[in-house]
């Protein structure tokens, strides 16, 4: 009976010294991250039949768990994965809506002041200073692009920078829990299969540090090992095996870095689209839908600007009496043959329509028979087996060789025009603002009839014979004859109506006489001129961009407007899944979380435990004592 009563009351004893234990290691660690509260699990000992029936024989204890629910920790991971990915969004788009809303740095004061110069001019066409003020505007518009695209530039840098930083990271991660999942099953296997929880924790902990850094799925294995999954099903972990990402550089882009992984001895470049979640997901996704677009967007004005500004700019007449030339300096569209191509193939991109432009880049593929061009911003494709093809106000041509099957190539048409843009006239007589044409009436006519002064039509080049003298002469009222190259006869005149002819286009209204001449030809010494200015000036208020929707202000401030719209959208939906992290945390902490309170009052109810199961030791000492002393 004693050794009975000894036995009960040393499992009693045995079981509470563990459960203080537990206790005070929920206490010593209630502020660790990621710590999930243990308890004891305490079973029955079995039972001894006796003649009176079966007696117990105390207690024993099973296991010391933790308190984990996988779903809630799961939805936390999830939840902090999204909520980095849209810290990190926000944090790199608010720069660039800073950025284009300073007044100070942005387009709209130097697009006014440019247009501005450009009325002066047209108001006083002879005035050198004017004219001077023309160009100090016009550099100060070009190096205001310049500067914005440069910003663009350094903000790419630094995303080029951070995937670098974030994808060493995630494979610091890797390595870490693969050696986890290692110790993990060493230690189960040689605990009896009893878990390790503080490692357990230690790797719940590290998935969670990776979460923040990409989306990561888990699959449990039956050992207890994790595999760990990315991207599109990418393995980054299997048992004790880490998986390596690499920051390469991208095959068709200079100075972008594109995340890849490792196969072996291979390396393959993982969609991007795929890579979601974490600060990994939100710096890619800031650069395909944001970087790149208003780079793009901010290109698409310079170009627009810069080239149709010439094109009117080559329709007039400089001071000296020549036709104008180009104004603004522009580079023409970026065609990136991918590293990886195995043809020679050399395509060229040209604009042929600057209005038709978009703010998209394109991705051209060819399969061995057909090429296929993808314009990315909305996947919209055309397939073509040849050249020369024309899409969206850009011409592709193939210059020399030949592409072959698995040839790719990456085609930006506007992404540097706000970095090339420049003013090709240094000299203030060469800015054309006479028009190269001017008309008269004779004296002697005796009808009603004017004449307009005359435009050139467009777009350049202009047509040789602009500036042969003609002469209009009316036979009758209603039909007239044109002396000059080529010599119509007989032409039938409508009050009113254009007449177009070697690429000038005048306007007679009224009532001729059989008789009546009027002259067309050079605009010699038409310093005071002012014509082609007010062309120029114009262009401010034309919807020319966007396939004639918009202007250059408007397309800015549409710019603004969507950045501006996104930011506001990120914050408040940043602000919102911070909420949620919150809340999931909070529902964890609830179920996984120390509780100091409860632990106290653990701590006196296995203190109790234990100085009963001691009285109960002591109890069978004297009872064994008595039974010695009546055997003396």
């Amino acid at each position: 009976m004693g050794n009975s009563i000894f036995g009960i009351g040393s499992s009693g004893l045995n079981a509470a010294q563990a459960g203080l234990l537990t206790t005070g290691h929920n206490i010593s660690n209630a502020s660790t991250p990621g710590y999930s509260r243990q308890q004891i699990v305490q079973t029955t000992n079995i039972p001894q039949f006796t003649g009176v029936g079966y007696i117990g024989q105390g207690t024993q204890v099973a296991t010391v768990t933790r308190i984990y629910d996988q779903l809630l920790s799961s939805q936390v991971q999830q939840a902090e994965a999204r909520g980095s990915e849209l810290d990190a969004y926000y944090a790199q788009i608010k720069q660039i809506d800073n950025l284009l809303a300073d007044p100070s740095a942005g387009l709209s004061s130097a697009l006014q002041d440019f247009f501005g110069g450009v009325n002066e001019v047209a108001a006083h066409p002879a005035s050198v200073p004017s004219r001077q003020a023309l160009l100090s505007s016009a550099e100060t518009l070009a190096a205001n692009f310049r500067s914005l695209d440069q910003r663009l530039t350094e903000i790419s840098d630094g995303i080029n920078s951070q995937i670098t930083g974030s994808v060493a990271a995630i494979n610091s991660y890797a390595q870490q829990i693969a050696r986890l999942n290692e110790n993990i099953v060493l230690a189960q296997s040689s605990a009896g299969g009893q878990p390790p929880n503080d490692l357990l924790d230690q790797r719940d902990a590290v998935i969670a540090d990776l979460n923040r850094e990409i989306k990561a799925t888990v699959v449990k294995q039956d050992d207890g090992s994790y595999n760990i999954f990315i991207g599109n099903g990418q393995a980054l972990v299997v048992g004790a095996q880490p998986f390596t990402l690499k920051a390469v550089p991208s095959p068709s882009e200079a100075g972008r870095t594109e995340v890849a992984y490792a196969a072996g001895s291979s390396t393959i470049l993982l969609q991007e689209a795929n890579l979601q979640g974490g600060k990994l997901g939100g710096y890619l996704a800031f650069r395909n839908e944001t970087l790149d677009s208003v780079q793009n967007a901010l290109g698409r004005i310079a170009i627009g600007l810069a080239g149709i500004f010439n094109q009117q700019h080559q329709l007039g007449m400089n001071l000296a009496g020549v036709l104008g030339g180009n104004f603004f300096s522009l580079a023409g569209p970026q065609m990136n043959a991918s590293f990886t191509n195995s043809g020679d193939a050399a395509i060229t991109a040209a604009f042929s329509d600057y209005a038709a432009l978009t703010a998209s880049d394109y991705r051209l593929n060819y399969d061995g028979a057909n090429y296929t061009l993808t314009r990315l911003s909305d996947n919209a494709m055309q397939t073509f087996a040849g050249f020369p093809q024309t899409v969206d106000g850009v011409t592709l041509t193939l210059a020399t060789g030949a592409a072959m099957a698995g040839d790719s190539f990456l085609i930006r048409p506007t992404a540097s025009g706000a970095r090339d843009i420049g003013v090709a006239v240094s000299d203030p007589a060469k800015i054309a603002a006479a028009a190269p044409v001017r008309t008269a009436a004779d004296m002697t006519n005796t009808g009603s009839a004017s004449i307009s002064a005359g435009s050139v039509n467009g777009p350049p080049p202009v047509n040789g014979n602009l500036q042969q003298p003609v002469t209009i002469r009316f036979t009758s009222p209603t039909t007239f004859d044109v002396i000059g190259a080529g010599n119509p006869t007989g032409v039938s005149y409508t009050p009113g109506a254009d007449i177009s002819y070697n690429g000038w286009t005048v306007r007679i209204s009224g009532v001729p006489a059989a008789g009546d001449s009027f002259s067309v030809g050079t605009n010699s010494n038409g310093v005071g001129d002012g014509r082609n200015a007010l062309s120029l000036s114009a262009l401010q208020t034309l919807n020319t961009l966007a396939g004639g929707t918009t202007t250059y202000q408007g397309a800015y401030g549409q710019l603004v407007s969507q950045v501006g719209n996104k930011t506001r959208q990120l914050e408040v939906t940043s602000a919102a899944q911070a909420n949620l992290v919150s809340q999931a945390i909070q529902a964890r902490e609830a179920v996984s979380g120390v509780n100091l309170d409860e632990e106290a009052a653990n701590l006196l109810r296995y203190q109790q435990a234990y100085q009963a199961s001691g009285k109960m030791m002591q109890i069978a000492s004297e009872l064994f004592a008595t039974l010695l002393e009546l055997g003396n």
